[in-house]
This record gives C-alpha cells, sequence and structure tokens, in this order.
C-alpha cells in the first residue's frame, strides 16, 4: 500500500535526483545471474515466475489528484478500480500467451499475473467525480478536489497608520 505524501518544492524527486546508490542496490536485488544463462523450459517448476507488478505516477495538481499507470496488455474487462472510504485500489490482471511447450525460450522477461496497489488518499477529496480510462495501455484515474479544499490566495491589503 502506498501512502500519498505531501512533498513541497525543495525536496528531491524524481529518479534522476536519487541516491545512486540506492538505484543500484535496487537493481543488484532484482538481478539474477543465472535466470539470464539458462532457458527458461530449464528451470523446473520450483523456479519463481515473474510477477507483474504495474508502476504508478501519481501527481497532485491544484484541482485534483492524478494516477497514471501503465498496463500494456490489460484489458478493461481484467481491471477493477474501487474507492473504499480514503482507499484507492486497483485491481488486475494481465493474461499470459499461449506458450508452446516445444519451443526453447532463452530469455522471458514479461511478466504476467494478477496485481494489486493500493493508495491512501488525503481527506478533501470529491470521490463521486471519480474518472478513470483505459486508453491505449494507460490508466488515467482523475480524483478531483471538493472546492473548498482548493487552495485560494487571499490578497493581503495595505492600511496605512496615521502620521502623529
Amino acid at each position: 500500500m502506498a501512502n500519498i505524501i505531501r512533498r513541497n518544492e525543495n525536496t528531491e524527486t524524481g529518479i534522476a535526483n536519487r541516491d545512486p546508490l540506492q538505484l543500484l542496490m535496487r537493481d543488484m536485488l532484482r538481478w539474477d545471474p543465472f535466470r539470464e544463462m539458462v532457458p527458461t523450459s530449464w528451470l523446473g517448476p520450483g523456479y519463481p515466475e515473474p510477477v507483474f507488478t504495474p508502476a504508478f505516477e501519481v501527481k497532485e495538481t491544484k484541482d485534483a489528484f492524478e494516477f497514471k499507470a501503465d498496463l500494456p496488455g490489460v484489458k478493461e474487462p481484467d481491471l477493477e478500480v474501487k474507492l473504499t472510504g480514503n482507499r484507492l485500489s486497483v485491481i488486475g490482471k494481465r493474461e499470459s500467451e499461449k506458450e508452446d511447450k516445444q519451443d526453447t525460450y532463452y530469455t522471458y522477461e514479461r511478466s504476467y499475473g494478477s496485481f494489486q496497489r493500493l493508495f491512501t488518499l488525503p481527506e478533501g477529496l470529491d470521490v463521486d467525480h471519480v474518472v478513470a480510462e483505459l486508453k491505449e495501455g494507460v490508466l488515467n484515474i482523475v480524483i478531483p478536489k471538493r472546492p473548498s479544499e482548493i487552495a485560494k490566495t487571499v490578497a493581503v491589503k495595505t492600511i496605512a497608520t496615521p502620521k502623529s
């Protein structure tokens, strides 16, 4: 589950500003040297299958929260978006293509299967006007803010003090 955390402009964001050691460790922990050298037909039933975990992009604008996820190969009937209280859940599955058991795969980097992503939303959202659409393999979810929750700029008036 992911909580949406608001960050100010001074906070470093994006992959370009992350700690290089953190990126290296993330890649090293996912790397399996033997997976690349052995055909997948030799791995056997005990070898873990890849899991499909779509990456999300969550953005706050002045009017709404916007969620985007790359879901290539996911069909609309296999996708469910639910709002329960302050939780957004995106549940779906990507079906694998038919495999011919006589073929030998030397690399199989595409992943398939079921996935579920949960996000805890902040207060003040208009859950009655949520829009979710799947277009060309990209899921877009827009959750507008309530009008009373949108920040307004207040003009500051200067009051002249009487001279004594």
